[in-house]
């Protein structure tokens, strides 16, 4: 969703819900923070951590699925009620806003993103806000959340009948690097595009047809069984977005490369070709 768009909606008087995503992985208690500096008016602080992940042992990955219980508790407190539509944003290309966009789809909930973040409402005078919003809370039910989930063996048997995304930088995909995890490298079978191959330098997504020749450049087209992974499972629901936008539907193996890598005997591929 653009800007302008959601101004249209605002003005409208639809009923939104903002949530503000802020996270990173480099400081992942310092979104809440970062909110209070400035927010759009009427936006709810969600925690990426907390309230769009668990906590698990190493084995489960760094970001582990909420419960729908939890994820529930969390969209009423941010005040959403049945028949609104959720718009998430976050100021790092989408990646927070993503993973909210992923799980709350999947729950049964109107949500959108908004293209650019905060800093795409900044450049067109939008104004900025510094309270922290407690609203009302809501009553919205969702439904069962994980149907779009892989498990780890899921994602390692997908290669065989599709295409596995491994969405990190070429240097964590190639086992050059690996600044988090025990393990460099990447799950065998799985094909390397990057992130930011879908984002211009303002980070906002790009037009469609060029997503589409970037997708179909690795065989991914419509009807091709595609999954996605990452880090830590947040990167790779932005690709499943980005995909949701060019009308392909993905799956996401949330576990991710902190789960493989943490888990004894599974194999790993190095270089710069699937293996």
């Amino acid at each position: 969703m653009s800007v302008t768009a959601l101004k249209d909606l605002l003005s409208q008087g639809a009923p939104v819900r903002l949530i503000d995503v802020r996270w990173r992985l480099d400081r992942p208690e310092a979104g809440h923070d970062d909110y209070l500096t400035g927010h759009i008016p009427g936006a709810v602080f969600a925690s990426l951590s907390t309230e769009l992940a668990t906590h698990g042992e190493p084995s489960e990955g760094r970001h582990p699925l909420p419960s729908t219980a939890t994820l529930q508790a969390a969209a009423r407190r941010w005040g959403v009620n049945k028949g609104d539509i959720v718009v998430a944003y976050d100021d790092a290309k989408g990646l927070g806003a993503a993973r909210a966009w992923w799980l709350l789809r999947q729950a049964g909930v109107d949500v959108r993103v908004l293209d650019g973040g905060v800093r795409a409402w900044s450049s067109v005078g939008g104004e900025l806000a510094t309270d922290d919003v407690v609203p009302e809370p809501g009553d919205v039910v969702l439904d069962e959340i994980g149907g779009e989930a892989l498990t780890i063996d899921e994602a390692a048997a997908f290669p065989a009948s599709g295409i596995l995304l491994d969405v990190r930088a070429g240097d964590r995909y190639r086992g050059e690097t690996e600044p988090y995890d025990p393990v460099a490298g990447h799950i065998p079978g799985a094909v390397n595009l990057p992130m930011s191959a879908h984002l211009d330098r303002e980070g906002k997504v790009l037009d469609v047809e060029t997503l589409q020749r970037t997708f179909a450049d690795i065989g991914v087209t419509d009807g091709t069984p595609v999954a996605a992974y990452c880090g830590s499972g947040v990167t790779a629901a932005h690709t499943a977005l980005i995909l949701s936008e060019v009308g392909i539907d993905a799956k996401v193996f949330p576990g991710s490369w902190s789960q493989w890598s943490n888990t004894p005997g599974r194999p790993v591929a190095t270089g710069d070709q699937p293996g």
